[in-house]
């Protein structure tokens, strides 16, 4: 499916609760959203306050259990896995606290694997995921392997990997979890970076130093929203 993305997020309504047996789970209740191009957001709370659930459902990764989300005015509740996975592979970077690196790549082809289920051509591929790797700085890095790697430059690998197709979006769960400071600083200010290029920046984060880099800062509790603030020009 081809899609013309000049993307506004609207959640209504957004209700998720996982079952476990006979034990039900609200995670979050009655979510109101809306998201728009370019925005640097953060999604802070506390432990089980429902942000990464709230971060899966604005990836495709986790559908809600009921409400409805929109993208540029369109309901997806409705699409098909393998048109979501579209969605995501063409339209979102996501970057983790885990990192998820394959340990016997290289942080080339660490990069490489989005655009291989992307079916781009191996020069191709090679060739982005160089540049994706000189933009985070890591240009002499490439053929190292995760174990070679500080926890900062495995970062930077997962970002570059996020970028390679180019999405509009990137998905930030807990991005400096694993990090020092000093690095953390690093990293979230090439996430600054890629805001002022153009890209949507949504972190979820609890850590109010890392919050404060973004321009509205959405709170959950209780997998609620409670407070919705814009940083003051």
């Amino acid at each position: 499916m081809e899609w013309k993305w000049l993307h506004m997020m609207k959640l209504n309504k957004i209700n998720k609760i996982y079952q476990s047996g006979k034990l039900t789970v609200p995670v979050l209740h009655d979510i109101d959203l809306e998201i728009k191009d370019g925005e640097f957001i953060a999604i802070m709370g506390p432990s089980g306050s429902g942000k990464s659930t709230l971060m899966n459902i604005i990836g495709f990764l986790d559908p809600p259990t009921s409400g409805t989300y929109e993208l540029n005015e369109e309901k997806i509740n409705s699409f098909h896995e393998n048109q979501l996975a579209g969605l995501r592979n063409k339209h979102i970077g996501f970057v983790f606290q885990q990192f998820f690196l394959l340990p016997r790549q290289n942080a080339l082809k660490n990069v490489e694997a989005p655009l291989v289920y992307a079916d781009v051509g191996k020069r191709e591929r090679v060739e982005r995921a160089q540049e994706m790797l000189k933009k985070v700085g890591l240009g002499d890095r490439a053929t190292h392997l995760p174990n070679e790697l500080s926890g900062g430059q495995k970062q930077r690998v997962c970002i570059a990997r996020a970028l390679v197709n180019d999405p509009e979006i990137i998905l930030a769960d807990e991005p400096t979890g694993a990090l020092d400071s000093k690095t953390s600083e690093q990293i979230m200010e090439l996430f600054v970076q890629l805001n002022q290029e153009g890209k949507t920046v949504i972190l979820v984060t609890h850590e109010e130093e890392i919050a404060a880099y973004a321009d509205r800062i959405i709170f959950l509790r209780d997998g609620k929203i409670t407070e919705d603030r814009r940083h003051s020009a």
